[in-house]
């Protein structure tokens, strides 16, 4: 049986994404520095590890013995023995299966948003952070790269499929966050863009646009090309939008709509294509 806490959430819970946490009954609770790592490590790696493959990852360099007594030390420094499976530290180590991590909240929303309809607004909140911004250890920034690509993925795929809906406001700023986080990512800024068109904010589409390559010209130090330009039709007009010049809005056609072909009452509309595809967590 779950353990649940009386108000009905769960009497554990782990937080790994932008900080760490640990919060037993309603009470965040301290640890030591090699008690916090093993505690995110098994949120970040749901199955059993072994403490030999475990204890070599946490303390790389660190003799296996010397390295499995700290493992122990740090186990047993948790002070809470049914936050891991059957509130046993002799055996392989993972957390129970009613401690609530918000990583996996968060893997199990990337996993749902293509079925949740763009009528509607999911809390997308679990996307915004990175995994342990800040720590440096190997198995982090592995573990942090593979969830950062899924979740802008997910994000920039929900801004699409906003905009086909006409939901435009939601898109921006669902594109928006997706660009804050990877301000050099040209699928967060295609999304951004196709936004802004889709809304019929030309100038806004544009200047979002130079940004970009304003962006890649500082960082590369010379002149750049990006895949961008195929979002703006062909057209005599595009250079007088790039030199703001006054013009009609009717002058400007937006982006084709293709429609994305499935079930009835569910089929969306994507807007010009773009953004590489997530891999499997």
């Amino acid at each position: 049986m779950n353990d649940v806490a009386a108000d009905g959430a769960p009497a554990h819970r782990v937080t790994v994404l932008g900080s760490f946490t640990l919060v037993s009954h309603g009470t965040a609770v301290p640890l030591g520095v090699d008690s916090r790592r093993l505690v995110a490590y098994l949120a970040l790696h749901p199955r059993p590890q072994e403490h030999a493959a475990l204890a070599a990852d946490l303390w790389p360099g660190v003799p296996a013995a010397a390295a499995q007594r700290l493992l122990t030390e740090a186990a047993t420094g948790v002070g809470l023995p049914e936050l891991f499976t059957d509130g046993d530290i002799a055996g392989p180590l993972s957390l129970a299966a009613d401690v609530q991590v918000d990583l996996a909240d968060a893997l199990g929303l990337v996993r749902a948003l293509p079925e949740i309809p763009a009528v509607d607004s999911p809390d997308i909140g679990l996307l915004s952070a990175d995994i342990l911004p800040g720590w440096t250890a190997a198995w982090i920034v592995v573990e942090r790269e593979r969830f950062r690509q899924l979740r802008l993925h997910a994000v920039e795929e929900r801004s699409l499929r906003l905009s086909a809906a006409g939901r435009h406001s939601a898109a921006v700023a669902l594109a928006e966050m997706a660009v804050q986080a990877a301000p050099s990512r040209e699928s967060a800024r295609r999304a951004l863009i196709e936004a802004h068109l889709a809304q019929g904010n030309i100038a806004a589409a544009v200047a979002e646009y130079d940004a970009y390559e304003e962006l890649l010209r500082s960082s590369l130090g010379g002149p750049t090309s990006n895949g961008l330009d195929a979002l703006f039709p062909p057209s005599p007009v595009w250079p007088v939008l790039r030199a703001r010049r006054p013009m009609p809005r009717s002058a400007v056609q937006l982006p084709g709509l293709r429609a994305a072909r499935g079930a009835a009452g569910g089929a969306t509309r994507r807007l010009v294509s773009g953004g590489g595809a997530s891999r499997p967590y």
